[in-house]
């Protein structure tokens, strides 16, 4: 994975103090990934923009500090006024720039539990971090349970609950016409993904969620990670889902022998798979002791 890609995946993580971060010298840039649909990328979750005749739409909007460059980016593809921003989860780095497009006059979306999540002081333990309450403008404004459906002139666009992956809240996205699906964070490619146990998320869980995205698409479609490249395919998705499936399995049946965290270490469950998901800010013994401790909670 390019260096600069481990930097903003390192950037995005809820562990780093916000006031630590120098975002003064991010890039934000947007990439074209089909008709009217982009990625952009800058430092936190990687942003999907949709244009229609009639407006733009955002999913996600990275961190507070950086809103003025996500708008730029879309300056620098089109004229249309942000009618819609649809965040795929509580984290800041998908959720920041929510206060700024509401002020110039964005309608915020989620699902029920974003907003329950932003509006409370909540705890990361994977990263031993709490995260204050997010301001009220910040908030979403429109909240949906199950999903919910945008017509955006000339793009249909459907917001689909993916319960109990990354967290308890997540959506991912799908564009019909363009066959791309926005995943959110239920998907970081090429580096082994935050399993956020503490906002309702599960191992378990992010692999029946990437299992639902394979059924959901075909044999074009693509896909725009939470994290990791600009866009990925079908292949991508299944290697991926293949590592967590087979994570998860040897994690199972080593904690039903009753093994200790130290002795689930000693046999590198992961070992197979760390020269293409170990390398980057997730280094192989964290991400076993989160899901260990996650899967053993109970």
């Amino acid at each position: 994975m390019p260096r600069r890609l481990l930097t903003l995946l390192v950037l995005s993580l809820p562990s780093a103090p916000l006031a630590a971060q120098d975002f003064s010298k991010v890039e934000v840039s947007a990439t074209p990934v089909a008709d009217g649909v982009y990625s952009i990328q800058g430092a936190g979750g990687n942003v999907g923009l949709v244009v229609g005749r009639d407006g733009a739409f955002l999913i996600d909007d990275q961190y507070a500090p950086l809103a003025p460059k996500i708008q730029a980016a879309v300056s620098g593809v089109t004229d249309q006024p942000v009618r819609f921003v649809l965040n795929t989860h509580w984290h800041g780095d998908h959720t920041g720039g929510n206060e700024a497009f509401a002020a110039g006059g964005s309608l915020v979306v989620a699902h029920d539990n974003v907003r329950k999540r932003m509006s409370t002081d909540q705890f990361v333990a994977a990263f031993n971090r709490e995260v204050p309450a997010s301001p009220g403008p910040a908030l979403p404004v429109v909240t949906f349970n199950d999903r919910t459906s945008f017509h955006m002139g000339g793009h249909t666009v459907h917001a689909i609950h993916i319960p109990s992956a990354h967290t308890d809240g997540d959506a991912v996205v799908h564009l019909v016409e363009a066959d791309i699906i926005h995943t959110g964070d239920i998907v970081f490619y090429g580096v082994y993904p935050v399993v956020d146990y503490s906002s309702g998320g599960s191992l378990a869980g992010m692999a029946a969620a990437t299992e639902r995205l394979l059924a959901m698409a075909g044999p074009d479609t693509r896909f725009i990670p939470g994290h990791g490249p600009a866009v990925v395919g079908r292949k991508q998705l299944e290697d991926y889902l293949d590592m967590l499936r087979t994570v998860h399995d040897r994690l199972e049946t080593l904690i039903a022998e009753g093994k200790s965290l130290e002795q689930v270490l000693a046999t590198r469950p992961t070992a197979d798979f760390d020269a293409d998901w170990g390398q980057g800010f997730m280094k192989p013994e964290r991400w076993i002791e989160i899901n260990y401790q996650g899967m053993t909670a109970d």
